[in-house]
């Protein structure tokens, strides 16, 4: 059989406007550790320095090409980390999110497992003079002349002061003062436990050199018994301590050695096991045979599972999940936030035990490079996580569900800007899979393509527990007499959590801004508190008492005078999480209030610890942002109260009111979902808006059929795809002027090379937020369909666009679908 000569590789580090597979010799040492999917580390440019890639294809076959080709220079894995599917993801990713090929393949694994390229350098003669060299080289040689052994690039540019862009090193190194080494690093380390055995000789024989005692004698029996083992369970056994285990090692006796082990997320290992059966209502009986009938399909199929909120979507495909893992098929499961995960992943483990691996931001680096590694190998076959697990290396997949999948958070808002959704769709067409999109409040575009028929539509029209849906008020809170001196909690509001307070059961409180002010002002000069960084007002917040910018993290103490006109006429205004929170204790000052928002939940495993200390009575009402409004099931809740929804609803965004209709359909059914009848409140400056009276009866279908039209009559998604180009640079003016020059450039090549393409095309402009961290933007706004052409088109237009060397200074970046 012929061996393979060259190597397709993917380079990490090479720009947008040049990325491509790379060619590469295999030298013949190598030829049998090269495998597709593994990382090479190569020669690439002009220079020596070395680089990481991803091969992608072997061949037994010189390219026909005059450019003298470089030879890989080593392997880094001893078996492939991608397999044949990853691989055409990465190229999918990367052709639908214009990024490089390297970019995407990385994106496929967890960052524990990859590696950092380091450059280290010893002096080569160190009796060498320097009188030729310059000051500054002279410096590097003398600094090396101390030292014995290789010093990484960085510590030298650190020590001597020298900037890390400086050629100074390479220039050393090819000039013969220096040598130089590159090794890789993992970022993370496999985590191990130290394993104790008897060494070989005394494994079997009975003879010892010396007498041992007691203690000593009941070590080595166990160990003859059981072979190996920890030290902690040696001691557990035995009774001894660990000061027995080291004297026998001291004595050549025992021997240590450290195993791979995984490191295990908390809830895993706290969970019990238990299978219950699962019982179905003849509507959900319904669906689930439908949808069984499309997994057990020889083709690729995608359902769209609508159901009114507690209607029971998790126990149907749980049901479909017992049919997979029977037929040891793998199951991928994506939520849309950590908050979903915890109540989600107790359901799982108890059911499905160490078959379940699950990922997500947050478990430690470790932690997560570790379920990778079990669902690689095939140890775990139930991936459950957010976005990122959409990538998970499930073996034999059978079916992926998205739950919640109307989600936002299910696209990539960094580069690969991948939705995972469309991900789970290249995935389950190549394993011939079924893909379940599940909602109460689908996306627009989900419900429009499953009247279409292009997804399955199956329905769940009423509650599992058959109640009704949560009867629902409207407050008007423009009416001073329903708030009664407060800013956030009205007096029907109050009225209603006073009554739930008496009866024992618990209420949700959903406002979507934390902090406690959410902009200062000066009455006098009617200016604005902003952020010295971005065009956007900082935010007051209790805790710490500073007024706080929650793009940039910019944060500066409270003033009492106005910084422009210096009068003391500051004003607090708007509201967030800290202030109900606040109203809360003056109104109800017994009650035990749980704050779920950004600021009180960045210590790992809170989410799971503050839902699981509400959901066993610890606290009366939980207030929050929009992580308490979906998914979550407390059977003890039959009071949701929305603070305010009016911003969020009257938003410069053409998915504003879809976004208001699904948050208040969500929050309202989190109420009643036990056994006793649900009671919901909206606050609301608008009570008579048809989108918060539609949400308040739960009537999706009569919010479709308003909003498709409205779609439809100004070409909005799903009559259209938008791509979205961002420029972001210093300068405002040289910020527009890169972005109207792309613009001209756009236009150019569709009247030229591209006029079947119908297109429009809105800006440049501004976005509403135009400057974050001292970087101005501007956006085109372009509605298309995502087509192979129309992102050749502008795939074109970004390479050629980052020739021109007076815009090198601009980063532009082109999202497909983006979110706003």
């Amino acid at each position: 059989m012929p061996l393979p000569v060259t190597a397709k590789v993917a380079v990490e580090n090479t720009a947008y406007s040049f990325d491509k597979l790379f060619d590469y010799l295999i030298p013949d040492n190598l030829i049998a550790k090269v495998s597709v999917g593994c990382r090479v580390l190569v020669d690439f440019g002009k220079g020596s320095k070395k680089r990481q890639g991803f091969v992608f294809s072997l061949s037994e076959e010189l390219p026909d090409t005059d450019v003298k080709m470089k030879y890989i220079a080593s392997v880094l894995d001893s078996e492939p980390l991608l397999s044949d599917e990853m691989l055409s993801l990465a190229s999918f990713v990367a052709e639908r999110t214009f990024c490089t090929l390297f970019d995407a393949a990385k994106a496929l694994l967890p960052s524990g497992i990859c590696l950092n390229v380091i450059e280290t350098y010893r002096l080569k003669d160190v009796d060498c003079t320097t009188d030729s060299l310059f000051p500054s080289e002279a410096e590097i040689v003398e600094y090396l002349r101390n030292k014995s052994g290789y010093v990484s690039a960085e510590k030298i540019c650190k020590d001597t002061g020298i900037d890390e862009d400086s050629a100074l090193l390479e220039r050393l190194y090819k000039n013969g003062y220096l040598i130089k080494n590159t090794d890789t690093k993992r970022r993370y380390n496999d985590a191990t436990v130290k394993m104790v055995y008897l060494a070989q000789e005394y494994a079997s024989s009975m003879v010892l050199p010396f007498k041992p005692t007691h203690k000593q004698q009941l070590v080595i029996d166990l160990l003859r018994d059981i072979g190996s083992g920890t030290s902690k369970e040696i001691a557990y056994y035995t009774g001894v301590t660990q000061s027995v285990i080291e004297g026998l090692y001291g004595r050549g006796v025992v021997v240590y050695d450290d195993v791979p082990t995984y490191r295990t997320p908390k809830a895993m290992s706290e969970t019990p096991r238990k299978h219950e059966d699962i019982t179905l209502t003849k509507i959900q009986t319904g669906a689930y045979e439908k949808l069984s009938s499309l997994r057990k399909s020889p083709e690729a199929a995608a359902a769209l599972l609508f159901g009114v909120t507690g209607s029971g979507k998790t126990k149907v495909y749980m049901k479909l999940i017992d049919d997979a893992v029977a037929e040891n098929q793998g199951v991928i499961v994506l939520v849309p936030e950590i908050s979903l995960t915890p109540q989600l992943l107790s359901m799982f483990y108890s059911r499905y035990g160490e078959r379940v691996a699950v990922l997500h931001s947050g478990l430690s680096m470790g932690e997560r490079t570790d379920e990778w590694k079990r669902i690689k190998k095939g140890e775990a076959t139930i991936a459950v996580g957010t976005r990122s697990a959409s990538f998970a290396p499930v073996k034999d997949l059978g079916l992926m569900i998205i739950d919640e999948e109307q989600e936002n958070s299910y696209k990539s808002e960094m580069s690969p800007r991948y939705n995972a959704k469309d991900v789970a769709k290249f995935r389950c067409a190549y394993n011939k899979a079924l893909l379940v999109l599940a909602s109460a409040t689908p996306s627009v575009e989900s419900y429009a393509y499953a009247q279409a028929g292009r997804y399955e539509l199956v329905e769940l029209s009423e509650r599992y527990s058959r109640k009704g849906l949560p009867r629902v008020v409207t407050v008007d809170v423009s009416q001073k007499a329903n708030m009664n001196g407060m800013q956030t909690i009205s007096v029907p509001l109050a009225e209603e959590i006073r009554a739930n307070l008496e009866a024992g059961e618990q209420t949700i409180l959903l406002i979507n801004r934390r902090g406690f002010n959410t902009f200062v002002a000066c009455t006098k000069c009617k200016s604005v508190m902003m952020c010295p960084n971005c065009s956007i007002s900082m935010t007051y917040h209790t805790a710490n008492n500073r007024l706080m910018c929650h793009y940039c993290g910019y944060s500066e103490p409270v003033r009492t005078s106005c910084p422009d006109c210096g009068a003391e006429t500051v004003r607090f205004s708007g509201f967030g999480t800290q202030k109900v929170e606040q109203e809360l204790g003056v109104l109800f000052p017994d009650a035990r209030v749980l704050r779920m928002d950004a600021d009180t939940t960045t210590a790992k495993n809170s989410h799971e610890k503050s839902f699981r200390l509400f959901s066993e009575g610890e606290y009366d009402i939980m207030v929050g942002t929009q992580m308490v409004a979906k998914g979550l099931d407390f059977p003890d809740v039959t009071l949701v109260g929305v603070i305010s929804v009016d911003q969020q609803l009257y938003n410069d965004d053409f998915r504003s009111t879809e976004r208001t209709f699904d948050l208040l359909t969500q929050v309202v059914g989190r109420s009643g979902r036990g056994d006793k009848e649900g009671r919901a409140v909206i606050q609301t400056l608008a009570p008579e808006n048809a989108v918060i009276e539609l949400a308040a009866q739960q009537d999706y279908k009569e919010f479709f059929s308003t909003e498709i039209n409205i779609r439809k009559g100004m070409t909005y998604p799903p009559y259209c795809d938008l791509c979205s180009v961002t420029f972001v640079g210093l300068g405002e003016s040289n910020v527009f002027q890169a972005a109207r020059k792309f613009f001209m450039l756009f236009k150019e090549k569709l009247l030229e090379k591209y006029k079947d393409e119908k297109v429009v095309v809105l800006g440049p402009v501004a976005p509403k937020i135009g400057k974050i961290s001292n970087k101005y933007r501007q956006r085109l706004i372009i509605k298309c369909r995502n087509t192979a052409r129309f992102r050749a088109l502008m795939s074109e237009c970004l390479r050629e666009f980052a020739t021109i060397k007076i815009y090198n200074n601009i980063t532009v970046c082109a999202d497909m679908n983006a979110d706003s």
